[in-house]
């Protein structure tokens, strides 16, 4: 008798497609988990870095601090023994101590203390940092019979005992500054948020969708095809990808009264705004960037990049209407059907009054739009970026506000306006948390500098090694995994290719591709994962707007990046075979 039988009944199936979904709390607290174990388990490391120049896609002289990749080294504790003998030698050359800058009274004292106890702080006082005595003496400086792990404490910060994994919360959300990750993009989030509670509650976004399905007449699935290469191309110009969070806002209940779901609008915005970015011929935050640190022509190869973008966009934006399409037949196979019907029924129980599109809808509509233009133009002709874009939607949100009482609709009043910002940050306040939980998980790695010793450090250097010496297209493949999977962690385009060019760039020499295919495995790998990743402060930003949780998106999205690896591995084999300079 089969096992699932008990008293001749049959047992009941368990339906695995069914089962909940983590929340993205519960994610990110496992990933960190994991992180923190790895720590435990792979010794730190540590490069040395410089700084080069290079000609960036405005034809100006930039410089980019970038590791040195011959200069990798474990994490040890100093030979003091070693280091006292190197030091006296120093006492005794003059110029070589005024060429690094240290001082001859200050040296001279120093070696009277007891060397036993020197530590490499107390070496920086005198000027010699840790990659000041590597390049000058090499591992000698080292004890090398132990490696070290780099492992934070259970419990703790910055401030007291070091960072603990357990605080990684409170420590992501206070990481950068107000034009960086995590800080300046949750206070982003939070005033866009609070903007857009008082943009909905004037109720001009829903009158002007009820208006524009009324005149489209069944022509408005064309909208998102459109939609989508917009996007795209403001991915592969200028690297849209925070910008998506307001214009989400927007989209979502647009798209759900179109008889589609809400994983549709985040596609047809976010999603589309990095396959521009991976497939980019222009981008000045990652193709510019990579191949300045490459050492190759800056926005070299445009002519295959457009043709890459023309296809994959095509392609990308066919794939997400054949599922947009089985939505529209069948919403409920959509896996966020529940957490959409609050749109849903939103829209339903808008009166026939307040669908009415009047001039003051009309005046706001017009005002969002020339905020939004204001805002492509100081992100791409004057480098308006965070605190800048931040401040814009904020005078969005309050000019519309101030029309909406001069008008009269749906009875705001001053004090309506700030119940309304408020509730918007309300809103928003769980997204902003998970940005700087996702920030956690660098944390606990130790960070992406990579001067600093961290088991990050010692990962990037492992894949680098594995790497060298495999057959042409095996390593312009593997190059594109590893940049995929390190995008998971690092998610900055610009940062990722200040971290993995130095290193991706001689290994293609080695392994016999040119340092373009190298550029373009880094910009289709960070490209298309950013779309994925839980780390992506910008992902969840437009996650937080749809209310669509990470895992849910998860099961969506796994599908479709299979789709992008699938594409990017052609076209690498295509840049190979041709032989891409």
């Amino acid at each position: 008798m089969s096992s699932s039988k008990k008293n001749g009944v049959s047992a009941p199936k368990r339906d695995f497609t069914k089962m909940k979904t983590p929340h993205t709390y519960a994610i990110i607290f496992a990933v960190i988990l994991v992180c923190w174990i790895l720590t435990f388990l792979i010794p730190a490391g540590k490069f040395s870095t410089h700084t080069i120049e290079y000609t960036d896609s405005d034809g100006d002289i930039s410089t980019r601090t970038v590791l040195m990749s011959d200069t990798f080294r474990y994490y040890y504790n100093l030979d003091t023994d070693s280091v006292k003998v190197h030091l006296e030698e120093l006492s005794q050359d003059a110029p070589l101590m005024e060429e690094l800058g240290v001082d001859e009274a200050a040296l001279d004292e120093f070696l009277t203390t007891d060397s036993s106890a020197w530590t490499q702080e107390d070496l920086d006082e005198l000027g010699l940092t840790d990659d000041v005595l590597y390049a000058q003496y090499g591992e000698s400086i080292y004890d090398t019979t132990q490696k070290l792990h780099k492992t934070a404490g259970v419990w703790g910060t910055e401030d007291f005992g070091g960072f603990g994994f357990l605080n990684y919360v409170f420590e992501g959300l206070v990481t950068g500054d107000r034009s960086g990750s995590a800080v300046g993009i949750c206070a982003l989030i939070l005033v866009v948020g609070g903007a857009f509670g008082i943009i909905m509650k004037t109720g001009a976004i829903d009158a002007g969708i009820y208006a524009f399905i009324q005149k489209t007449k069944g022509l408005e699935r064309l909208a998102l095809p459109l939609l989508f290469i917009l996007f795209s191309l403001g991915g592969a110009t200028f690297g849209m990808a925070e910008e998506c969070i307001p214009f989400s806002m927007i989209m979502v209940p647009f798209v759900i009264a179109l008889g589609y779901d809400s994983i549709v609008a985040v596609t047809v915005t976010y999603v589309a705004s990095q396959v521009g970015n991976a497939v980019s011929w222009m981008s000045p935050f990652s193709v510019a960037v990579a191949q300045g640190i490459a050492g190759i022509p800056v926005l070299s190869g445009a002519t295959f990049r457009l043709a890459m973008w023309v296809a994959v966009t095509i392609l990308a934006a066919g794939y997400m209407m054949i599922y947009a399409e089985r939505i529209r037949k069948n919403p409920t196979h959509s896996v966020v059907y529940d957490t959409d019907a609050r749109f849903r029924q939103h829209l339903e129980n808008t009166s026939s009054e307040a669908r009415e599109f009047n001039l003051g809808h009309k005046l706001i509509l017009l005002e969002m739009l020339a905020v939004l233009i204001w805002i492509i133009w100081g992100v791409t002709q004057k480098g308006y970026y965070i605190p800048e874009i931040a401040s814009q939607f904020f005078v969005m949100g309050f000019f519309a506000g101030v029309i909406a009482i001069i008008f009269k609709l749906n009875g705001m009043t001053i004090n309506g306006m700030a119940s309304a910002f408020q509730s918007g940050v309300a809103d928003l306040a769980g997204t902003a948390v998970v940005v700087g939980m996702a920030k956690g998980i660098l944390l606990v790695l130790g960070g992406s500098d990579a001067d600093t010793y961290s088991t990050l450090n010692t990962i990037l250097y492992g894949i680098g090694t594995v790497l060298n010496g495999v057959p042409a297209f095996i390593g312009a493949e593997f190059m594109y995994l590893f940049q995929s999977l390190f995008n998971l962690v690092v998610t900055s385009n610009s940062g990722q290719a200040a971290l993995t060019m130095p290193i991706m760039a001689p290994l293609a020499d080695l392994v016999g591709v040119s340092r373009q295919i190298a550029v373009l495995a880094f910009q289709l790998g960070a490209g298309f994962v950013d779309a994925f990743t839980p780390v992506s402060a910008s992902l969840i930003g437009v996650l937080g707007v749809a209310g669509i949780e990470w895992g849910k998106w998860a099961k969506f999205q796994i599908k479709m990046q299979g789709f992008f690896f699938l594409m990017g591995t052609v076209i690498l084999a295509i840049a190979v075979s041709i032989g891409l300079q």
